[in-house]
């Protein structure tokens, strides 16, 4: 048995869930987020304020697949609750973001401003003229958006001038070596 599938998943107060033909509909405070799943090899029960993910039989898929729904259920738990968040920082010489209306202008070192439009369901925030902050309900849109930011410029080794995770450890290279031998 998979020690993520089994794990009941616990429902807060004001989050409602609906379960229809294949289709599992997560509604909270901040929003509402609707999924597939495979309804022939997963079963959904609901019960006591509690989701339980149950598997048909013992495959190898299947067996993938009872860890891997009930992550996806959870995370839509948590995202229409509390939300997801990631900050990246950008650092180099006359690097800066600016937020005009639904898009975020960045200067990051080529020769015309780059513009990244928000998506639908995402919101981004410019904290400092170095920081932007992509949130939103759906944890994989969440990230997506973020790593498609993050690809735009990837972080040079040498001066670590790019496009970063605020958490995100970047090991700087030794630059060559000009001396008498």
């Amino acid at each position: 048995m998979s020690r993520i599938g089994k794990m009941p998943i616990h429902l807060p107060e004001g989050v409602k869930v609906e379960i229809n033909n294949g289709t599992i509909t997560v509604s909270g405070k901040l929003g509402t987020l609707s999924r597939e799943y495979d309804s022939h090899n997963i079963g959904l029960e609901l019960k006591d304020n509690e989701i339980i993910v149950s598997r048909v039989s013992h495959d190898g898929d299947v067996r993938a697949k009872h860890g891997l729904y009930r992550a996806l259920i959870h995370n839509m738990v948590v995202g229409v609750t509390e939300g997801y968040k990631k900050t990246l920082l950008v650092k180099g010489v006359g690097y800066r973001l600016t937020k005009q209306g639904n898009k975020l202008v960045m200067n990051i070192g080529f020769s015309k401003p780059v513009e990244v439009v928000e998506p639908e369901g995402i919101k981004l925030e410019t904290l400092d003229a170095d920081k932007v902050v992509v949130s939103g309900i759906d944890k994989e849109l969440v990230g997506q958006v973020a790593a498609k930011i993050r690809a735009l410029k990837p972080v040079e080794p040498y001066h670590l001038y790019g496009i970063r995770y605020i958490d995100e450890v970047v090991i700087q290279k030794e630059g060559k070596k000009v001396g008498k031998k």
